[in-house]
């Protein structure tokens, strides 16, 4: 069994307050969620209004298709117009690890 997770550090556009942040960000954290079935949330910089953290995970039986999906989140996210990608951190472990 493989768990694999992915965290991105997003840089949003004009934005100027926590209320346009939630706008913003929902949206994107119901397509992960929607597009790959995974497990998808706000994971930090909730008190800051222009930077979000957003978190997606899941368990695969292979690391292949965890792999796939992963770059497949990163492809969505850093697609979005809205918001400049800074950085994504991604980790897979085995369960023997």
């Amino acid at each position: 069994m493989w768990i694999a997770w992915i965290e991105f550090d997003l840089l949003l556009g004009d934005v100027h307050s926590l209320k346009e942040k939630r706008a913003i960000v929902r949206p994107i954290v119901a397509e992960v969620k929607r597009r790959f079935d995974v497990s998808a949330a706000e994971v930090g910089d909730q008190d800051l209004h222009r930077r979000a953290r957003i978190g997606a995970a899941l368990v695969s039986p292979d690391r292949a298709h965890a792999v796939e999906v992963l770059d497949g989140v990163e492809r969505l996210v850093a697609g979005r117009p809205e918001v400049d990608l800074l950085s994504a951190r991604r980790r897979e472990l085995h369960s023997e690890d």
